[in-house]
């Protein structure tokens, strides 16, 4: 058993590596949260993130994944932004992406420091070890919760007293059995603040998420088309949404990060929409090179363009829409199809209908024109 002064070096040598915070637990967290996630996937509630299902024998416990793994460090590097993300909400003609991706991608920096401490404590111990960022089929926030990090609150996101609602997180399984911390008695009382919030009402119930509601899983997981009925809620918010996040009074203790990657880049914090719809697939990689945004792929990010750009009501936009709707994606072109519809008079819109529709041949988009054609005929019926 690793503890006293010993535990106490292993700590202090984490976060010398640029961790905010490291605690441990046992890699056994008992089957709860196991329950929870197959609760979560028999509701449907996973939308077309297959690889949930995939894995889900081994997310559902660290032992599932690893049997001999006794421990799990757990670090925590905090992200909090300088401002409140939802400052620009109320200007519809610039973008919010998410605040975790207006720095570099947290990604590879915390996997690179995961790994020097894994090769620390395979030299100190001679221990098998494991690391793993959020890419990984294990569970992070019912293991830091574990560890005392801080408790997953009514969003089911981790809170923490010293950090707020910023914190990523990373973990070390490992052989070694390590004396755990205790769990994080936080509780979120009668606070209801983060479900009150949620612009697409994605929580079904207090510490239960509905991630096909959910804006983050819309515009950034899944890979079809936004379901018309929620694209209206989605504003201006064009990858990801903190909204949740930030509403937490648990923040009032929140820190702005000092890690100078997570700073955020002054071209992607509000971009103007109608610059973005330009982006071909050159550009949009040279923009986002080195942010998690360059993984969703330029045309999902133009579809969220898209829809955003049709929430501004704006007529001026309508240029910006129109030289989309031949895009050679279909799910840019169903988007541009979308926002055409609210932006423009409906004389215009069915007169620009018979401009496109002659040479259409995907079946969404010739949908997308059908359908927005027999709702505005009934609207005037």
């Amino acid at each position: 058993m690793i503890e006293g002064s010993n535990k106490e070096k292993l700590i202090e040598f984490a976060l010398e590596q640029g961790f905010d915070t490291a605690r441990i637990a046992s890699a056994d967290f008992g089957e709860t949260p196991g329950d929870n996630l197959e609760t979560f996937l028999e509701k449907g509630r996973h939308g077309d993130m297959d690889w949930l299902v995939a894995k889900k024998d081994w997310r559902k416990h660290p032992q599932s994944l690893w049997p001999e793994a006794k421990s799990a460090i757990v670090l925590g590097l905090n992200y909090g932004p300088e401002t409140d993300p939802r400052v620009h909400a109320m200007n519809p003609e610039l973008g919010i992406i998410s605040v975790y991706a207006l720095g570099k991608d947290y990604h590879e920096l915390i996997k690179k420091r995961l790994k020097r401490i894994a090769r620390w404590i395979v030299q100190e111990y001679g221990a098998d070890v494991k690391v793993f960022v959020d890419t990984a089929p294990v569970m992070e926030k019912p293991l830091a919760a574990s560890a005392g990090i801080g408790w997953q609150g009514k969003h089911t996101n981790l809170l923490s007293r010293e950090f707020g609602s910023w914190l990523f997180l990373g973990c070390i399984l490992t052989t070694l059995e390590i004396e755990p911390d205790e769990a994080e008695e936080g509780s979120c009382g009668s606070c209801t603040a983060c479900l009150d919030v949620c612009p697409t009402n994605a929580f079904p119930a207090p510490y239960q998420l509905d991630a096909t509601k959910c804006i983050s899983y819309l515009t950034i997981e899944t890979r079809s088309h936004i379901p018309r009925h929620m694209r209206a809620a989605i504003g201006n918010r064009i990858y990801g949404c903190d909204d949740c996040l930030a509403v937490c009074p648990w923040n009032k203790y929140a820190q702005q990060s000092r890690e100078i990657a997570f700073q955020p880049r002054r071209e992607l914090t509000a971009p103007r929409l109608a610059d973005l719809s330009a982006l071909d697939d050159t550009s949009f990689r040279a923009l986002f090179s080195g942010s998690p945004v360059k993984r969703l792929g330029r045309n999902r990010f133009i579809r969220n363009v898209l829809i955003s750009l049709g929430n501004t009501g704006d007529s001026n936009n309508i240029g910006n829409v129109q030289s989309l709707l031949r895009d050679p994606s279909p799910i840019i072109r169903v988007a541009a199809v979308w926002a055409c519809a609210q932006l423009m008079t409906f004389p215009d819109l069915l007169t620009l209908k018979e401009m496109y529709i002659k040479t259409e041949t995907d079946i969404d988009v010739l949908d997308e024109w059908n359908f927005i054609e027999r709702e505005r005929l009934n609207e005037q019926a």
